[in-house]
C-alpha cells in the first residue's frame, strides 16, 4: 500500500498503480494505471490522478477479476460470505446451478431428495447440507429473494436445474416419463425463473451422475419434447444458456437436439467437454459438429477443464484403492486416530495389499485399482505427470507391487499422503490436446466444479491454475498466452452468460479487478480440512500470489488473505455494457 493522500488531493475511491494491465479482451499487456469510483473502473492510463486509497502493483499483472461459468455453491451460497475456494483463487463473479442439480424450485416435502441427489451427483455430504443449508423458499423466485439478502466476497449468478423442477412439477415421478401436462408446467417454471434473474437452464444426461441411492438424475432420459418445450420457453423470456452434462459417447448424437434448442432459443447451448479412456479421440469429432454448427449460425459451445479431471484418494477421502477390501470394512469407519494406527500395523498391511476388493462396479474397480493410472501426488502438484510415476512404473522400477506403494503413499504426511487418478482429459498421458482444445475459437473454460466434490476432486483453483502452469510453468509441452488464459477466464466467460458489464478493464465497466504477482503465483498441494457444516470434510487448495482482489471496488483480498469485505451479489438476468 503507498502512503495516504492528502484529501484535497483525491480524485478517485481506489487507484491500482504501477502494474501490467493484462485487460481480458486478449490484448497484449500494457503499463497503465486503474482508477475505481463506487463500483465502476472510471479511467486506465498513465495519468488517472491520486485516489483515497492506492495499490502498488509494480512488478505484477492486473487483470479483471475470474468469471467462473462451472460451480455449485447452491447450498454453500446460505452459509459461507466466502465461498471458497473461489474467493482464494481471484474468481469475483460465479456461475452455479450447473448439471440439473439445485435447491429451487423444492417443495418442503421433497427437500431430503435434492439433498441426496447433490450428495450423490455432486459429491457435497447430505449432513453437511442438511445442517448447513438455510432454507426459506419453495419457487425459484424464492430462492432468488433468498440469496438477494445475502452477500460474499463475489457475485453469484444462477441457473434452474432440471432435477429440481422434475421434482417438484413430478414429485415421486420425477425420474419417469413427463407427461405433455408435466411438461407445460416445467416450461412455464423455467420461465418463471429465468423472468426472475436466472441466467441459464441446466440438464443433466450422462449415467456418471447419480443420486446416492443410485437413481439417475431426473431428466436424464428426458425426451426432445421436454427439451424443446424449455427451449421455447427460454426464446420466450430473450435469454438464458442451456448448459447441459451430456455422457461422453452420446455427445455426437446430442447435436441433432442440441442444434435444435440452439435454434430455438437463439442463445448458447453449452455443454461439457471431457477427454474419456474409452473414447481419447472424440473430442475432435465433437469440435467438428462444434464447427459445423456455428457455420450455420446456432451457438453451440463446449466447455473445457483446464487439466485432468483428478480424483484424490486418501485414507480419510471418499475413496481409496483398499475400500472394497474384507479388511477396510473392519477398520475404515473407526474414528481417524484409531484407524491409522490399524493402518501402521505390518499385519495390516500385507492384509490390505495381498486382498481382493470385492466388485462394486467397472467404474469403481477402474478408479480405485488402475494401478497404470495412479499418481503418488506430493511436493508440488503436478498435474501433467509423467507415466513413469504412477504405481505400476515405481512397482516395476523398485520389484515390488503397487499396492504396495499405494499403500505406503497414503501412509505417508502422518497417513494423508495422496493419490491422484486422472479420471478425464490425460488419455495420452500429456496434456497437448487440452492446449489445442483451449485455442479453439468456440470451446469456452469451465468444468472446474468449485464447490462440489468435496471428498473427490479440489479442481476449484483452476483460475489461478491456468496461469500459473499453462503461462508460466508447462514443461512437456507448449504453453500459452498469459493475455489469452486472462481472457478464457474473464470476458469470454462473461460474455456467454451475457454479462457484458465485466471481464474487461476499461472505463464504463465493473470494477472487478485482480493483482497477481505472476513469478509467485502458486497453488497448494490439496489437503482435506473438516469445515463444512457438521465438521463434514472436503478437500480444499489455496492460491499464493494475489495481491489483491477486487469486487464491485471493495478490496476483498489483501496479500492471500480476505479483508473481511463482502460487496458481492446475486446477479439478477443478463448484464449490459454499460460503455
Amino acid at each position: 500500500m503507498s502512503p495516504s493522500v492528502p484529501y484535497d488531493r483525491i480524485m478517485h475511491d481506489l487507484v491500482i498503480r504501477n502494474g501490467q494491465v493484462i485487460d481480458g479482451s486478449g490484448a497484449a499487456a500494457r503499463a497503465a494505471d486503474i482508477a475505481i469510483d463506487g463500483e465502476t473502473i472510471t479511467e486506465v492510463g498513465s495519468d488517472v490522478g491520486a485516489g483515497r486509497r492506492e495499490i502498488d502493483a509494480d512488478g505484477r499483472i492486473v487483470t479483471p477479476g475470474f468469471v467462473d461459468t462451472h460451480t455449485h455453491y447452491d447450498a454453500q451460497a446460505t452459509w459461507d460470505p466466502e465461498l471458497t475456494p473461489s474467493g482464494w483463487h481471484g474468481v469475483t463473479t460465479a456461475v452455479m446451478g450447473n448439471c440439473g442439480v439445485g435447491f429451487a424450485p423444492a417443495a418442503a416435502d421433497r427437500r431430503d431428495f435434492l439433498i441426496q441427489l447433490m450428495e450423490g451427483v455432486e459429491d457435497i455430504p447430505g449432513a453437511a447440507l442438511t445442517d448447513g443449508i438455510q432454507w426459506g423458499w419453495e419457487t425459484f423466485p424464492e430462492y432468488l429473494d433468498n440469496l438477494d439478502a445475502r452477500q460474499w466476497v463475489l457475485d453469484l449468478g444462477t441457473q434452474v436445474p432440471h432435477g429440481a423442477l422434475r421434482a417438484y412439477v413430478m414429485r415421486e415421478r420425477a425420474i419417469d416419463d413427463a407427461t405433455p401436462d408435466d411438461i407445460d408446467a416445467m416450461a412455464t417454471l423455467v420461465g418463471e425463473g429465468l423472468r426472475a434473474g436466472a441466467l441459464g437452464f441446466s440438464t443433466s444426461r450422462t449415467p456418471l451422475h447419480k443420486a446416492v441411492d443410485g437413481e439417475l438424475v431426473p431428466g436424464t432420459f428426458a425426451t426432445d419434447d421436454e427439451l424443446l418445450a424449455i427451449a421455447r420457453s427460454i426464446a420466450e423470456v430473450g435469454h438464458g444458456v442451456f448448459q447441459t452434462a451430456t455422457h461422453h459417447p452420446e455427445v455426437p448424437d446430442s447435436f441433432s437436439w442440441m442444434r435444435a434448442v440452439a435454434r430455438i432459443t437463439g442463445q448458447p447451448v453449452v455443454f461439457n467437454l471431457n477427454q474419456p479412456d474409452y473414447a481419447p479421440d472424440l473430442w475432435r469429432e465433437d469440435l467438428r459438429l462444434i464447427e459445423q454448427a456455428q457455420a450455420d449460425g446456432l451457438n453451440i459451445l463446449a466447455q473445457v477443464s483446464g487439466r485432468p479431471v483428478g480424483i484424490l484418494e486418501s485414507w480419510s477421502a471418499t475413496v481409496n484403492p483398499f475400500m472394497l477390501c474384507p479388511t477396510w470394512g473392519l477398520i475404515g469407519q473407526l474414528p481417524e486416530n484409531e484407524c491409522l494406527e490399524e493402518l501402521a500395523r505390518p499385519d495390516v498391511r500385507a492384509a490390505l495389499t495381498t486382498e481382493v476388493p470385492a466388485v462394486w462396479s467397472d467404474f469403481i474397480a477402474s478408479i480405485t485399482r488402475s494401478w497404470d493410472k495412479l499418481y503418488p501426488f506430493s511436493g508440488e502438484a503436478d498435474y501433467e505427470p509423467d507415466p513413469a510415476a504412477t504405481c505400476a512404473g515405481i512397482a516395476a522400477a523398485r520389484g515390488v507391487e503397487p499396492a504396495e506403494v499405494a499403500y505406503d503413499q497414503m501412509m505417508s504426511e502422518n497417513g494423508k499422503g495422496l493419490l491422484y487418478y486422472p479420471l478425464f482429459n490425460y488419455s495420452n498421458h500429456n496434456l497437448d490436446h487440452l492446449r489445442e482444445l483451449h485455442q479453439h475459437p468456440h470451446t469456452r473454460m469451465g468444468l472446474a466444479d468449485a464447490g462440489a466434490h468435496c471428498g473427490t476432486i479440489a479442481d476449484g483453483g483452476m483460475p489461478t491454475f491456468m496461469l500459473q502452469f499453462w503461462a508460466r510453468d508447462r514443461a512437456r509441452g507448449d504453453q500459452m498466452p498469459v493475455e489469452w488464459l486472462v481472457h478464457r477466464q474473464t470476458r469470454q466467460t462473461a460474455e456467454m452468460y451475457g454479462l457484458h458489464d465485466r471481464g474487461l478493464l476499461a472505463p464504463g465497466m465493473r470494477a472487478d479487478v485482480n493483482v497477481i504477482d505472476l513469478d509467485g503465483l502458486a497453488v497448494e498441494l490439496p489437503h482435506l480440512v473438516d469445515d463444512l457444516p457438521t465438521g463434514a470434510k472436503r478437500y480444499v487448495q489455496r492460491a499464493e500470489g494475489y495481491g489483491a482482489t477486487v469486487c464491485r471496488g471493495a478490496v476483498t483480498v489483501l496479500d492471500d488473505q480476505f479483508t473481511g469485505e463482502t460487496p458481492g451479489r446475486l446477479i439478477r438476468g443478463p448484464q449490459g455494457d454499460p460503455r
